[in-house]
């Protein structure tokens, strides 16, 4: 990488990024740190890098998840503020509850209701089953009346024809049983529903992160889908750096990087390529000068590992750039200038 190069690098401007600042407290000031950055630049610009290391500038990103309301209503809360780390869960704000309280009083009493209506059809099935036990045992007598010629061929049909119903009425008093426990069934769904729905408007973090911005205020009034914060997860932490294709070429997912960031140039990070672009792209505006923007390079991913992650989450701060290195051959050894050296 040539010296000029460096010197274009260490003028483009910062956009959103990551960094771990505040555990390196005992390094430069941001002025020494931004003189130390420039020299490892004109250092790796004069020597043109170590042979198999290949590098470029980038800015450590974290993924943002936007938080939003399920529903359309009006904010009752919002707890989370500007900065703080969430877990999973957590609340983050809260709608108004009135509607969705009164949807949820009517579905319990559509349950206590079949719950009644399954009650009175097993009384009505016990009525059924009385009667068929006495309609069976008069016809039991016709016919043997019938048989000694006591009882006449009317009487037996009449018999027989209080049997069939009383039979009958038994079906259907367990037919309107079966209906009741269905209707519990749905009645006791649509409580579930109304619960589940009641239970959404908390606004809880979906993740384990940072709050980035907290878009509207208690009051409001709001369309469902509509964020109420913005949240940086701090587990998915990486840079985007731009390679051209003999570069990328010898490159594969899962090998070895390191970061070094502007506002800590002594510190050498451990990074892994979770992703190579399948596809050329021109050169980004933040990346190379205008002359150099018609240039095909292949997006680089790279990764900071989720452990090291959790031991400085706290230190995670966006608005930083650095230069993401590579190495050609993942069973090469790293030169000592890169060597990891994180504080511990």
């Amino acid at each position: 990488m040539s010296e000029k190069l460096f010197h274009r690098l260490a003028s483009v401007p910062p956009v959103i990024a990551m960094c771990l600042l505040s555990a390196f407290s005992t390094l430069a000031t941001p002025a020494q740190a931004e003189n130390g950055f420039d020299a490892l630049l004109e250092k790796f610009g004069k020597s043109n890098g170590d042979e198999g290391i290949y590098s470029s500038n980038g800015r450590i990103e974290a993924q943002t998840v936007d938080v939003a309301t399920k529903y359309a209503g009006r904010i009752e809360s919002v707890t989370a503020q500007e900065g703080d780390i969430l877990a999973a869960g957590d609340e983050i704000a809260q709608m108004d509850t009135a509607d969705a309280m009164a949807k949820l009083n009517a579905a319990k009493a559509a349950v206590l209701r079949t719950n009644a209506g399954l009650t009175v059809a097993q009384a009505t099935l016990m009525q059924a089953q009385s009667a068929l036990s006495m309609a069976q045992t008069t016809y039991n007598r016709v016919v043997k009346l019938h048989e000694t010629g006591t009882a006449p061929q009317s009487t037996l049909d009449d018999a027989t024809n209080t049997l069939n119903s009383a039979k009958a009425s038994v079906e259907m008093a367990k037919a309107q049983i079966e209906d009741a426990k269905a209707s519990i069934a749905a009645a006791e769904a649509d409580q579930e529903q109304v619960q589940l729905a009641l239970n959404d408007l908390t606004i809880k973090a979906p993740i384990r992160g940072r709050v980035l911005y907290r878009l509207h205020e208690p009051g409001e009034v709001i369309d469902a889908g509509y964020p109420v914060v913005t949240m940086l997860d701090l587990s998915n932490v990486y840079m985007n750096i731009y390679l051209p294709a003999t570069v990328t070429g010898t490159l594969s997912v899962g090998d070895e990087a390191r970061l070094i960031l502007d506002p800590i140039p002594d510190i050498v990070v451990p990074a892994t390529i979770t992703f190579i672009s399948p596809q050329s792209q021109f050169t980004p505006k933040n990346v190379e000068t205008q002359e150099q923007r018609e240039d095909l390079v292949f997006r680089v991913k790279l990764s900071v590992p989720r452990a090291l992650l959790v031991k400085y989450e706290e230190l995670i701060k966006s608005g930083v750039r650095g230069i993401g290195f590579v190495r050609s051959q993942p069973d090469m050894d790293w030169p000592d200038h890169l060597a990891v050296n994180v504080p511990e």
